[in-house]
């Protein structure tokens, strides 16, 4: 499978269209962004650490269910994925309170919630990827109807219901994880984007220690090397 024209470039991959009108190919960047691109650099080697730990978590999902739009890893940096029309909303997934959470609303960092949050923003940088309710995702005509919420937020849970008790055996806490979603050539609403560090919050169980993109945002330093310890916990 060879690459074509470009079709999209984002923060963190580039998307070719391939010989087949389905099939996509996404390349992972060693680009890091944070907050909607104000702070930004590279770091060489993430962009294929990403690309192995979303395969191995996409494969795992997909034994357990979950269909996503993952097709196979062809090297170190290019994944070979199903075509799919993006649902504009980011799916955010909410264990432990953190980030923005705990800022917005004063919940203490770090204090466990009683219950898996799941909230909607809005996939638009210009805007600085609002917050959403059901309402806004109905006028801005982001899904069809509030049937395709209830879908996104039960595929949300069902998928945290198996990382998280998957990662607690790899001694990572999940903290918090952004979902993205996408409608496939026969209009089924598939999982969509990547599963790595650099939208996942890991903490570890024993340290508490961030193992995430949250290393470059703070300043912290040594993001490599802690993608590459997960990636080294999720195939060992």
């Amino acid at each position: 499978m060879e690459k074509r024209e470009l079709i999209y470039e984002g923060k963190a991959k580039l998307l070719y269209n391939t010989d087949d009108k389905n099939l996509v190919i996404a390349e992972f960047k060693d680009d890091l962004t944070a907050f909607n691109g104000a702070k930004k650099d590279s770091e060489a080697g993430k962009g294929a650490l990403n690309n192995k730990i979303s395969t191995e978590l996409f494969k795992m999902l997909a034994q357990n269910g979950v269909e996503s739009h993952f097709i196979e890893m062809l090297d170190d940096n290019n994944m070979l994925c199903k075509k799919v029309d993006i649902i504009m909303i980011e799916v955010i997934v909410r264990n432990v309170a953190t980030g923005s959470l705990s800022k917005n609303l004063g919940i203490p960092d770090g204090k466990i919630l009683p219950f898996t949050l799941v909230e909607f923003d809005y996939k638009n940088d210009a805007l600085g990827d609002p917050k959403l309710n059901d309402q806004h995702c109905l006028i801005l005509e982001l899904v069809k109807n509030e049937g395709e919420l209830d879908l996104l937020r039960a595929m949300a849970r069902q998928i945290n219901d198996i990382l998280r008790p998957f990662f607690a055996t790899k001694g990572l806490n999940l903290v918090d994880f952004k979902l993205e979603f996408g409608r496939d050539e026969n209009g089924n609403i598939i999982l969509a984007d990547e599963i790595s560090p650099d939208n996942c919050r890991f903490w570890d169980l024993e340290t508490g220690e961030k193992m995430d993109k949250d290393r470059f945002r703070q300043g912290l330093g040594g993001l490599k090397v802690a993608y590459e310890e997960v990636l080294k916990r999720i195939i060992g």
